[in-house]
């Protein structure tokens, strides 16, 4: 009973196989929700065109890959959007999830936060559930990203 579902987009396997599950739900949105610094889904579906090359520059280490070609299709058709943060958003999404949670996620998982808490998306009185995928955390590494 979701309005709306938030995944974090990388390769894309994750979001678009999302997006397919959602489809028995029509009235439910799918999100995507990439970093800046590596917005390549993002690019390809404004576009139309995918975009196989890049220099990401993130903290989001999990999702510096290139959105594959099955799950480009799959979001092209089923209409799935993608929203970016940047890093600092991810910042701010990762001690909020800390505080609020207690639940340490890596960068990669807080994207969909990070959109949330930035106003990427208008969520106000709507169901929303968000996809905290990864727990793969150097916790050196995570401090260093605070």
């Amino acid at each position: 009973d979701l309005d709306l579902i938030l995944a974090p987009v990388g390769g894309g396997g994750l979001l678009s196989g999302t997006a397919v599950a959602a489809t028995s739900a029509p009235e439910t949105r799918v999100v995507g929700c990439e970093p800046s610094g590596a917005d390549d889904a993002w690019r390809s579906l404004t576009t139309g065109t995918r975009v196989t090359q890049q220099t990401p520059d993130t903290i989001c280490d999990g999702l510096r890959t290139v959105l594959g070609e099955i799950p480009f299709a799959i979001l092209r058709a089923l209409e799935v959007e993608v929203v970016r943060v940047d890093d600092d958003e991810v910042r701010r999404a990762l001690l909020t999830l800390l505080e609020r949670t207690k639940q340490i996620v890596e960068p990669s998982a807080a994207v969909g936060v990070a959109a949330l808490l930035a106003g990427r998306i208008v969520a106000k009185g709507k169901r929303v559930g968000v996809i905290l995928s990864g727990g793969n955390v150097d916790l050196r590494a995570w401090v260093d990203a605070l």
